[in-house]
């Protein structure tokens, strides 16, 4: 039961080659995903990536899983590290590929052999119902909307880049204030598949900080496509110019906006480990 497991500032995923678990087909269950993923009983990480897969419009199929068990539709930092398993596997020559997620297609171009790579994400979107939130009235771009969690009322805008996303703009960040608001905003009623949390403040003209409560995994040292979201909100503001860096407590990721919120997303990764899993590690329960 081979595993490789990498990080992308911090936001670490365990690849796994469906290749090697012929026993987990189609893929691992929620119990099998806890106790991999958990940081004391299993070899810890921020999410599972199960690939590479079957795929009929791009080279590679991709599926996400977060530590709880449930499923990603799509993780900027996740493909970026699947796309550097794919490089150092040598199941990929072109420096540039395509990948599909349940959350869409994106083109993967890899660069210093691995260590940067530049992800084109799709295209943001603020439709309440494409992202959904559920909103009085008709759907709507959801900007600038007013939400109470707990003892506080928040001006948040939402948008979707394949994933689900809640971005509140403030004055000051940290991750006191994720951790504390984070889990009741992921899980308002206002947003039925549950949402990703990120809290955002507006640097200059051409850097944004986040600090961000990812769905399924909690409090999280960076995230691609919060990255791309919170950038995107900014620029919707008026905030930001085209090119944005995301300072987060993991690192800085490069984001650029184009004129219909297409977004390509630029990022290191680095390899951590790779090794066996032990069958004792599945007597445990998570």
């Amino acid at each position: 039961m081979h595993f490789h497991k990498y990080h992308a500032l911090g936001n670490d995923y365990i690849v796994l080659d469906p290749r090697d678990f012929p026993a987990w087909q189609p893929a691992p269950t929620v119990e099998q995903i806890r106790v991999v993923c958990h940081r004391n009983f299993g070899v810890g990480s921020d999410g599972i990536l199960w690939g590479p897969l079957p795929s009929k419009q791009s080279e590679f199929g991709l599926r996400i899983f977060n530590p709880d068990g449930s499923e990603a539709e799509k993780s900027g930092n996740g493909l970026r590290i699947f796309s550097r398993f794919l490089w150092d596997q040598k199941l990929v020559k072109n420096p540039a590929f395509t990948v599909e997620t349940p959350g869409g297609h994106v083109q993967s171009v890899i660069k210093e052999n691995g260590h940067l790579i530049t992800v084109a994400m799709g295209r943001v979107s603020f439709d309440s119902a494409k992202i959904p939130v559920n909103l009085p009235g008709a759907a709507r771009e959801v900007i600038n909307e007013k939400l109470q969690v707990l003892d506080r009322e928040f001006t948040y805008c939402a948008a979707t880049i394949g994933n689900p996303h809640c971005v509140i703009p403030l004055p000051e960040v940290s991750p006191a204030l994720a951790h504390r608001y984070g889990p009741h905003l992921e899980t308002h009623p206002n947003f039925p598949r549950k949402t990703n949390v990120q809290f955002l403040r507006v640097i200059d003209r051409a850097n944004i900080q986040i600090e961000i409560w990812e769905r399924g995994a909690g409090y999280t040292l960076a995230s691609g496509s919060s990255s791309s979201a919170s950038a995107a909100v900014a620029r919707k503001l008026g905030l930001v110019d085209s090119s944005v860096t995301v300072h987060m407590p993991g690192g800085q990721i490069g984001i650029e906006i184009g004129p219909d919120f297409s977004i390509m997303m630029t990022g290191t990764v680095n390899k951590v480990a790779e090794g066996t899993m032990h069958p004792d590690l599945f007597q445990v329960r998570v």
